[in-house]
């Protein structure tokens, strides 16, 4: 459970990730919403199974990445991408070292960093301006 952001155990209704939620089921609705959680699982969407408000487990997608690099990483890689850990806890849950997470990202098409064009035009900026 290290892997999931603290606000997960406050507010496990619906956790937000970039532009989508990711979709949060309790116990009951795995009776009742089971072809929902599957097609969430075949869009390649993580889902949250939560029981009694607390964060119960995340259901994985199971696809090639998962076969070949293993739970850690492929869970790594995914939390990340979709903006629900930090790259550092990313690589920390993939149990690589960061510099080594970054290249499985470059080689998985994932960003490493991801800023909008109006931040990074910002960042740069910055950079240029002279020191005091």
């Amino acid at each position: 459970m290290a892997c999931i952001p603290k606000t997960c155990y406050q507010n496990v209704a619906q956790i937000h990730i970039w532009n989508r939620s990711m979709e949060t089921f309790s116990v009951r609705d795995l009776r009742e919403r089971t072809g929902e959680l599957v097609r969430e699982a075949e869009a390649g969407h993580l889902s949250i199974v939560a029981k009694d408000g607390r964060l119960l487990f995340v259901a994985v997608p199971m696809d090639e990445h998962l076969l070949k690099e293993g739970v850690a990483v492929a869970l790594a890689v995914r939390l990340f991408a979709e903006g629900a850990i930090s790259l550092g806890k990313a690589a920390k849950l993939a149990q690589l070292p960061l510099e080594e997470f970054i290249r499985h990202l470059g080689v998985m098409g994932v960003p490493a960093v991801d800023y909008p064009p109006e931040e990074l035009d910002k960042e740069l900026a910055a950079l240029e301006e002279p020191r005091r």
